[in-house]
């Protein structure tokens, strides 16, 4: 398979992405984070109870998430959500897309949202599985932390950069010119 990104889009998610998003998050839980959910039933089961087409619709609706989708040659191969208190609730892949840079184009389009509201540091729970990719990020390890269905997962948190562009490109403008040249 090659390593290059082939028509690459990250575009806000919508509702009608719903059931192909939820098929990224239950394709990437099931089988890329055997190493966090140990094969356990009980687990992968209350891991994925609320990942349902329905579940996903309504997150993706909500006025308080910004929710992307990286699209690839026409398919939905990764999804992202960010909450307005600047949690990354979400950033999964299909797994074969894995180690091709749609989960660094994910995180740059969050990461430049959280900007634009006016976020300074964005926080998340990432699995075992995730680890090496939010560290090489630039996401800062601070401890172990039990998910309610039973993970142990690690908090990150990264310090967001001021006068970051926007999604839309655009510079976060300022609050103060206390900084301002």
């Amino acid at each position: 398979m090659s390593s290059e990104i082939r028509s690459l889009e990250v575009r806000p998610a919508e509702v009608s992405d719903a059931v192909a998003a939820c098929t990224v998050l239950r394709r990437s839980i099931a089988e890329c984070c055997g190493v966090d959910h140990k094969q356990d039933p009980a687990i992968l089961a209350a891991w994925l109870g609320n990942k349902t087409p329905e579940m996903v619709a309504s997150w993706f609706a909500s006025p308080t998430n910004y929710s992307v989708v990286a699209v690839q040659d026409g398919v939905v191969v990764g999804v992202a959500l960010l909450t307005g208190a600047g949690k990354l609730a979400l950033c999964y892949l299909l797994p074969e897309v894995r180690g091709q840079g749609v989960g660094k184009a994910l995180l740059e389009r969050v990461e430049a949202q959280a900007c634009s509201w006016g976020v300074k540091a964005l926080q998340l729970h990432s699995t075992a599985t995730g680890e090496g990719f939010f560290a090489k990020c630039g996401y800062i390890d601070s401890g172990k932390v039990r998910s309610p269905y039973g993970v142990e997962t690690v908090f990150f948190w990264k310090q967001l950069e001021a006068g970051a562009p926007a999604a839309d490109g655009s510079k976060r403008k300022r609050f103060c010119n206390c900084n301002s040249a």
